[in-house]
C-alpha cells in the first residue's frame, strides 16, 4: 500500500475525488429521476425505458470516446463529460420546477439521453488516466482502491438523493448532483500529471477496428465482459426498486435511497479488503463464483417480502458484484496495452455500461409481462446459467491465474 501511495500521490488523490464526486452526482440524479419518473406514470415500464432513453446515445459514441482519449487528452475529455452532466442535471432541476412547460416525462427522457454521452468519456478518461499514474505491478491493489471509492460514491448518492427528495425536493436532489459535477470539474483541472505521447493517428473507423480486434482475440478479456455483461443484463434489479419500495414496502423516497445503497455498502467492504488482500491464485474460479452468488441473491431478493430483508440479500449481492468488478478491472489493466486504453475501456463500457441500462429496459419489459417479482426471479435464474455456460465453453477464463497477464 505504501509503494501505490507514495507515486504521485496528489495525483491519485484527485483522481479518485473526480470519480467520487461524478458517482454521487449521477447516482443521486438516477434516484431522484426514477422517483420522479414513476410518481407521474405509475408503471415499472416507464423505469425500464429510463435506462434505454440513455443507453442508445452511450452505445452510438462509447467508441469514439475512447478513439479521441488515445488519440488526444485523457483529462480534459473527463472535464467536458463532468460540464454535460452539470448541465444535465441544472435542466432537470428546472423541468422539476416548472420552469420548462409542455410534456414533462419527455423532457426528462430528453435529458437522460445527454447522460447517455456524458458517461461515454467518464470510465475511458479515468481508466487511462488510473493507469498513468498508477505502476502496473500495483493495478491489483489500486483496482481494490478505486472499487472502494466508487462504491461509496454508490452508497452516498442514492442515500443522498433520496433524502433531498424525501424532505426536500426532486429539484433539491438535482441541484445537488449539479454541484457534485462542478466539484469533480475542480478536481480534474487541478490535476496536473506527465501525459504518454498519444497513440499514432489512425483513421477514425481503423483505429476502433484496432480496438475491436484485440478485444475479440483476446479470450479472457472477452469472456471476463461478457460473462459480466449478460450478468448485469438478466440479473439486475436495481432500476425496479421505486415499483418495489410503493407497491411491495409501501414506503417512501428516503427508503429507496438506503435499499439502493446497500449493494454499493456490500461491495465496498469487499473492495476494502481486496485492496489490502488481492486475489492472484484462481481468479477465474473466483471470477465465476462470485457472479453466480450475485444471481443466487437476485432470487432470493425477488422473493423476499420484507423490506429489511431484501435490503441484506441486495448488500449480498453487491458484496459478490465487488468481487466481480476489481478483478474485471484488474484483468483489463493487465491485458490492455498502454496505447489502447482509451479504446478498449470504451468497448469495456459498452460490455458492462449499456448492460445497466439494457438491463433495466429488460427488467421494465420483463415486469410488465410476467409481473415484477418474477421479472426478478427469472433473470437470477439465467443469470446463474450464464455463469455455467461461460465454465463450461471458455475454460481459459475458468483456470485463469493472474500471475499469467503479468
Amino acid at each position: 500500500m505504501r509503494k501505490l501511495f507514495t507515486h504521485n500521490q496528489f495525483a491519485l488523490t484527485k483522481l479518485l475525488t473526480y470519480r467520487i464526486f461524478m458517482v454521487l452526482g449521477y447516482q443521486s440524479m438516477a434516484v431522484a429521476v426514477g422517483w420522479h419518473i414513476y410518481q407521474i406514470t405509475r408503471d415499472p415500464l416507464s423505469l425500464g425505458l429510463i435506462g434505454l432513453a440513455e443507453v442508445l446515445p452511450y452505445f452510438a459514441s462509447a467508441l469514439f470516446a475512447g478513439y479521441c482519449i488515445d488519440h488526444y487528452s485523457r483529462r480534459w475529455f473527463g472535464v467536458l463529460a463532468a460540464l454535460l452532466l452539470c448541465l444535465i442535471a441544472f435542466g432537470l432541476a428546472a423541468i422539476s420546477a416548472g420552469y420548462i412547460v409542455g410534456d414533462t416525462v419527455f423532457w426528462i427522457y430528453a435529458s437522460i439521453a445527454f447522460t447517455g454521452l456524458a458517461r461515454a468519456f467518464i470510465a475511458p478518461s479515468y481508466s487511462a488516466l488510473m493507469a498513468i499514474i498508477v505502476p502496473r505491478e500495483s493495478y491489483a491493489k489500486a483496482a481494490g482502491i478505486g472499487s472502494s471509492t466508487f462504491q461509496i460514491g454508490l452508497i452516498a448518492g442514492p442515500a443522498i438523493g433520496g433524502l433531498l427528495v424525501g424532505f426536500a425536493s426532486t429539484t433539491t436532489s438535482y441541484m445537488f448532483s449539479a454541484l457534485m459535477c462542478i466539484g469533480a470539474m475542480l478536481a480534474l483541472l487541478s490535476l496536473r500529471i506527465k501525459q504518454p505521447p498519444p497513440a499514432e493517428t489512425a483513421p477514425v473507423f481503423a483505429s476502433i477496428g484496432q480496438g475491436l480486434k484485440f478485444v475479440w482475440n483476446n479470450q479472457i478479456l472477452f469472456g471476463a465482459q461478457m460473462l459480466d455483461m449478460f450478468a448485469v443484463l438478466l440479473g439486475g434489479a436495481v432500476a425496479m426498486l421505486p415499483a418495489f419500495i410503493q407497491d411491495i414496502y409501501h414506503l417512501g423516497p428516503e427508503s429507496l435511497g438506503l435499499l439502493r445503497a446497500m449493494p454499493a455498502i456490500g461491495a465496498m467492504c469487499v473492495g476494502v479488503y481486496l485492496a489490502r488482500n488481492p486475489i492472484n491464485r484462481h481468479a477465474g474460479r473466483y471470477l465465476l463464483w462470485a457472479v453466480a452468488g450475485f444471481g443466487a441473491c437476485m432470487i432470493c431478493f425477488g422473493l423476499s417480502q420484507s423490506y429489511w430483508l431484501a435490503g441484506i440479500f441486495l448488500l449480498l449481492s453487491g458484496a459478490f458484484d465487488g468481487v466481480s468488478v476489481v478483478l474485471r478491472t484488474t484483468i483489463m489493466q493487465l491485458a490492455t496495452p498502454d496505447g489502447m486504453r482509451g479504446r478498449v475501456s470504451a468497448i469495456n463500457g459498452i460490455f458492462i455500461g449499456s448492460s445497466n441500462e439494457l438491463g433495466a429496459f429488460e427488467s421494465g419489459v420483463a415486469a410488465r409481462l410476467i409481473g415484477l417479482v418474477p421479472s426478478v426471479v427469472f433473470g437470477g435464474l439465467m443469470t446463474i446459467g450464464v455463469v455455467a455456460a461461460t465454465a463450461k465453453l471458455n475454460p481459459t477464463l475458468k483456470q485463469l491465474e493472474l500471475s499469467q497477464l503479468k
